[in-house]
């Protein structure tokens, strides 16, 4: 038998509706749905996504302290074993606490790593503290035989197990829906309220990178957005119309941007939101100063919020400017042997010289020499110039491609930016900071990119955060900045090991 999901919804008011709206709203009615695709809908909308995560954790677990048991086959007359299983709630009760379990905005493996490992050892350490006092010990003096099973060894095994069962489980879930979302736009569906650049920014980015776990859905403003239809995103009506905006697209999600509604309207319509389940985002006012060590602080009933700040002439930055230039050298040491059969490969492939120097622009706006590995034959001097696209920053291969078999392979592993190593040894670069570029694009980036010559405060890098989220070669120079800034202010030596570790993943990616 069907189920018969027809069904009119009148939607709900607020006190923010005038009587005339709400007489005037006529019923909701929805169409049809069958049962497969109220079972789509839930999975594309990742239904179910914390409880999963429990379910892997568990198992995950369990396998661990299953693995031990298999492995230690020795006598057990203390009755050890059993309470080992105590294990598994342990860390099922400590992940919580470390927020293992609440959605973030580009959350990836690398963030849950840390406190996945040390719930795991807590968690071990508190099972342990519960069988020392629970089993009776041998009594003084008593000889204990090698093979019967003592509390430590069970726990420490135990606790291996887990530290590699526990993250394996947490990556593959990761990988397998960092896939779903990009393959099949898996992921809660957002109501953007604002008719602004700040919100067409926001549709941009959830967009493009589906990794937030976010897709637009509607817009609604009590202005109507100009060229909505450009944007693809329909225009749901006024914020009086929020219900049913709801009922019509099923969004879990409100992000407020930036808008001309009024702020006591737009409260109302978080706590209107709030009744409906939705989550709610708020974009700041102020957000180009607002990083993610800002914190919340009540004066009585007023919110004051603490604004972060990294300061690129402080200790900090001083301190990781040592730590590049000492890592670069120990680098240039490790792998000496396969730079010089680069020079090697360079030399014999086409004439001209090892290593090509290009102007580049870096802290405070000095010009210094940018060394690479020469990928590329001399240019034909009657070639037409290249030209960059509009609003895209240069990159890759730029008009004809006079790449060498070698040029091909350095780039596609992105080895060609080794002799970097050597900029970074001077105090010209940093391991990770923005990617420097060319003084005449800088001069005219800076005039059309909002904010471009901020990410000049500190020295170039080898990589960075944007590079790491696929902004390499000719793409958004607005984007880059964006992303280069946001670094830069919330710099720290663990985000650029971050950086560090995710750069190794990218360049495993083809480049150009």
């Amino acid at each position: 038998m069907q189920l018969d999901t027809t069904r009119s919804v009148d939607a709900p008011s607020s006190r923010a509706t005038t009587p005339h709206l709400r007489a005037a709203a006529p019923p909701l009615t929805l169409p049809k749905t069958s049962l497969r695709q109220r079972l789509t809908d839930y999975l594309r909308n990742e239904g179910g996504y914390v409880a999963l995560t429990v379910g892997l954790d568990v198992l995950a677990a369990f396998a661990a302290v299953a693995l031990v048991h298999m492995w230690l086959d020795h006598k057990d007359p203390l009755g050890v074993l059993p309470w080992t299983w105590l294990f598994i709630p342990s860390v099922a009760l400590l992940m919580p606490s470390r927020k293992l379990y609440k959605r973030k905005l580009g959350a990836s493996f690398l963030d849950e790593f840390e406190p996945i490992e040390t719930s795991v050892a807590v968690g071990a350490l508190l099972t342990l503290a519960v069988i020392m006092y629970t089993v009776p010990p041998f009594a003084p003096g008593t000889r204990v035989p090698a093979e019967y099973i003592r509390p430590s060894d069970a726990m420490v095994r135990i606790w291996l197990a887990a530290a590699v069962f526990v993250p394996a489980v947490r990556l593959l879930r990761s990988l397998a829906q960092r896939y779903l979302r990009r393959k099949y736009r898996f992921g809660k569906c957002a109501i953007i309220v604002g008719a602004g650049p700040i919100a067409h920014q926001i549709i941009t980015r959830m967009t493009q990178v589906p990794d937030y776990g976010l897709r637009p859905v509607g817009i609604i403003d009590d202005t109507r957005p100009a060229n909505i239809e450009a944007e693809g995103i329909p225009y749901l009506g006024t914020t009086d119309n929020l219900e049913r905006a709801v009922v019509q697209t099923k969004a879990e999600k409100l992000i407020i941007a930036h808008s001309a509604v009024s702020d006591e309207k737009l409260a109302t319509l978080a706590q209107r939101a709030h009744h409906l389940g939705m989550t709610v985002r708020v974009v700041p006012r102020m957000m180009d100063v607002v990083g993610v060590g800002a914190t919340i602080e009540h004066m009585g009933g007023i919110p004051l919020m603490t604004l972060s700040h990294a300061d690129p002439t402080g200790f900090q930055f001083a301190l990781k400017h040592t730590i590049d230039r000492s890592c670069a050298a120990i680098g240039l040491v490790l792998i000496s042997p396969l730079f010089l059969a680069l020079m090697l490969l360079v030399r014999l492939s086409s004439p001209g010289p090892i290593f090509f120097g290009q102007d580049r622009i870096g802290r405070d706006g000095k010009v210094f020499q940018c060394l690479k590995f020469r990928s590329m034959r001399p240019a034909d001097p009657q070639a037409a110039a290249f030209t960059v696209k509009d609003g895209a920053a240069p990159g890759g291969v730029e008009g004809e491609d006079r790449r060498t078999w070698i040029g091909k392979l350095m780039r596609k592993t992105s080895m060609d930016e080794l002799p970097q190593l050597l900029n970074v040894v001077k105090g010209e670069m940093s391991l990770v900071g923005p990617r420097p570029e060319r003084p005449e694009f800088v001069e005219l980036f800076e005039m059309q990119i909002r904010r471009y010559g901020d990410r000049h405060r500190v020295k170039a890098g080898m990589t960075g955060w944007a590079q790491v989220h696929g902004l390499r070669g000719q793409t958004s120079i607005a984007d880059r900045a964006e992303f280069d800034n946001f670094y830069i202010e919330n710099w720290s030596i663990l985000l650029d090991v971050k950086i560090l570790a995710l750069t190794v993943l990218a360049v495993l990616k083809s480049a150009e």
